[in-house]
């Protein structure tokens, strides 16, 4: 499954997520993988497209990053797919 994930980051804490993020890299556990991100031009959201095994996954990966943003999971599908499941 594909997901968009909304990250809003935490007041005063961008320094400290890109410091991580260098550090450690994303933390994903096997089973998720990072397709692309998209990062406001304020630095306060991030707009990350990802594929999970489950949701379990997220949760696990999200676990290692929710001192410093919030988020909101949006289960996606492509354009071909969304014409496919318009159109029958």
């Amino acid at each position: 499954m594909t997901y968009m994930i909304v990250e809003t980051f935490r007041p005063g804490k961008v320094q400290e997520i890109y410091r991580r993020l260098e550090e450690k890299g994303r933390m994903q556990p096997e089973g998720l993988t990072y397709l692309n991100s998209w990062i406001d031009e304020n630095m306060e959201i991030c707009y990350q497209l990802m594929e999970a095994e489950s949701e379990e996954k997220l949760h696990q990966w999200m676990d290692k990053w929710n001192d410093l943003m919030e988020f909101e999971v949006v289960p996606v599908i492509n354009s071909a797919q969304a014409k496919k499941k318009a159109l029958g």
